[in-house]
């Protein structure tokens, strides 16, 4: 009888692994072709996440356009694209747009100049961004509105000035680059939290509201990752943090966290978080067990606030 049921299972086994390997092989071809000459917009271009971001969609044949403050940093990452001969799809020389997203009028300019480039967007990765490390009691509201300004209203700005040509068309994807702070708080951290909070909130109403214009919204939310976010975040007063973080040190590389964002995008993720495990399951601690979660985070805030002090 074991030996029947064996024989009997043993190929079942095998044909669900073959199908579900072939589904894998199916989503990878469709994720490939679906980045292949699709115009794809990236802010924060200049360093970090967004540089890497833009080599992962560059080498996957996406047609770029690369935008930030600092346009000689962005020519400089378009000649270093144009000069890689690293991949066998077929490239094209990205364009780029210079503009400050905390200026309301700059974004509605910005979003012309990149509708010229190629006539339409397919995809816009929201990705600029800033941090900030202060306590809430010596942070002036300048400072969080600040942050507001960078994180979410200027994504959100840009997006809106960009949709209405994706609903025309009937086709787009917003992607915004969140937080797992957008779904945890954590000490002295508070105008960054509040607005990756805010960023998570709104484009999840977003990505309801597209549904019927067949428009994707992906929101991903990395952890720690090995950037100088935290030595480019303003503090309390609004002057430069200038350190780098232990846990942004240790941080996955960014190369890596790029390549999982093309990933995401290819098979249209609505919601993904990139974070090692105790981020991740700080998560579920939040929803399940509240109070737990609160305790941990005032020893946290303890700690914090004593190993500054000495």
């Amino acid at each position: 009888m074991d030996f029947i049921t064996s024989t009997a299972i043993l190929p079942l086994l095998f044909g669900c692994l073959g199908v579900f390997g072939l589904f894998r092989l199916l989503q990878w071809v469709r994720g490939k072709a679906y980045l292949r000459n699709a115009v794809v917009v990236i802010t924060g271009a200049t360093s970090g996440l967004g540089k890497e971001c833009a080599k992962v969609f560059y080498a996957a044949g996406a047609k770029l356009v690369l935008c930030g403050r600092n346009g000689g940093a962005l020519e400089e990452l378009i000649r270093e694209l144009t000069a890689s001969h690293a991949t066998k799809v077929q490239t094209h020389k990205p364009y780029l747009v210079t503009f400050d997203l905390t200026d309301p009028g700059a974004v509605v300019a910005a979003a012309a100049e990149i509708l010229q480039c190629f006539g339409y967007v397919d995809i816009l990765v929201n990705n600029a961004g800033i941090s900030y490390r202060g306590t809430i009691m010596d942070t002036t509201v300048d400072v969080d509105k600040r942050v507001m300004e960078t994180n979410y209203f200027g994504p959100v700005a840009l997006t809106k000035a960009l949709l209405p040509s994706m609903i025309k068309r009937r086709q787009g994807h917003i992607v915004a680059i969140s937080s797992i702070q957008g779904k945890i708080s954590i000490p002295f951290r508070s105008a960054y939290a509040a607005s990756k909070h805010a960023t998570q909130a709104f484009f999840d109403c977003l990505r309801a509201e597209m549904e019927q214009y067949e428009i994707e919204v992906t929101v991903i939310s990395p952890g720690y990752i090995h950037t100088n976010l935290s030595v480019n975040a303003i503090t309390a007063d609004g002057s430069r943090y200038g350190v780098m973080d232990t846990t942004t040190a240790q941080g996955r590389s960014p190369v890596e966290v790029a390549h999982d964002v093309l990933a995401a995008v290819g098979k249209k993720k609505k919601d993904v978080i990139l974070a090692d495990l105790l981020p991740s399951l700080a998560i579920y601690l939040r929803t399940l067990a509240p109070g737990l979660f609160f305790s941990l985070m005032a020893s946290r805030a303890r700690k914090e606030r004593k190993s500054k002090n000495c």
